[in-house]
């Protein structure tokens, strides 16, 4: 018996589904420079795939050093 097609779409759906939760906790767990928080959790929120990848390439810049605990 192999993976049929809904196997396979439910692990696509949950690779994509992984790194926009990390993004997301990431994202309100930390201060950014001016209105950089709204922006990045409207774009992960409108985009997850897309802008949670670009969020860890782009975003982790855009942090303040300060972290909420």
């Amino acid at each position: 018996m192999g993976l049929g097609l809904i196997e396979i779409i439910m692990i696509l759906f949950l690779i994509g589904f992984i790194p926009f939760i990390f993004a997301f906790i990431d994202i309100l767990k930390n201060e950014f420079t001016g209105s950089n928080k709204l922006i990045w959790l409207l774009a992960v929120l409108f985009a997850p795939v897309i802008g949670s990848i670009a969020y860890f390439f782009i975003g982790t810049k855009q942090k303040t050093n300060n972290i909420k605990k």
